[in-house]
């Protein structure tokens, strides 16, 4: 069951529309366009949450100093420093989605002994806290970014109903890719085939 009531689960008895085949029914669907300003659409940051934090030899639970990203994004964690010193660790990731509501998000851990960005994929509004366990060596760093996946302001009841985006009003000759969830808003984010360069994005989707 959705937690957001206000959305139709079930095709209402409104929405049905006759057909040229007896006795099967359309539905009727809106296509509405989600405009993202050149602001909005920045491209992706490895530190543009936090910069990079040096490993001290043990966790590291921070929770000031933290930049939200620009518009909803996926999170990033990117290891640096001393490559011997980095550990698989999974960064944890606290924060609101779109409606403001809380949530928190283990990112995949980093690959040992390797510098490197592992992405996310929830959408994140804020970003309140981050977790980061020791590495291996205080060597390491690791700071926190968004990447490229954009929230929708849906959560999609009929899997991916993305039709197309634009990138700076040009239509991305290739679909975007999407992930659909009909409970959880944060799931639902659109990744366009171009990386994001600070240009409006328009995403038109069914809804």
């Amino acid at each position: 069951m959705s937690r957001y009531p206000g959305r139709k689960t079930a095709i209402d008895a409104s929405l049905k529309l006759a057909s040229d085949a007896a006795g099967v029914a359309a539905r009727n669907v809106s296509v509405v366009a989600v405009d993202l300003t050149a602001a909005e659409a920045a491209a992706a940051d490895t530190d543009g949450v936090l910069a990079a934090v040096q490993d001290d030899g043990s966790q590291q639970v921070i929770t000031t100093g933290l930049t939200n990203p620009p518009y909803p994004r996926n999170i990033t964690a990117t290891a640096g420093g001393t490559t011997g010193d980095i550990k698989a660790i999974s960064v944890i990731v606290e924060g609101t989605n779109i409606n403001d509501e809380p949530i928190t998000e283990t990112l995949p851990a980093f690959t040992a002994d390797t510098t490197g960005t592992v992405q996310g994929s929830l959408a994140f509004k804020t970003v309140t806290k981050v977790t980061i366990p020791a590495h291996d060596g205080t060597g390491a760093t690791t700071e926190i970014g968004w990447g490229d996946k954009l929230g929708l302001p849906f959560a999609l009841q009929h899997g991916n109903t993305v039709l197309h985006a634009t990138l700076n009003g040009v239509r991305e000759a290739t679909a975007p890719t999407v992930a659909a969830d009909n409970d959880e808003i944060e799931k639902n984010t659109v990744d366009l085939n171009s990386a994001l360069n600070g240009t409006p994005v328009s995403i038109y989707v069914m809804v």
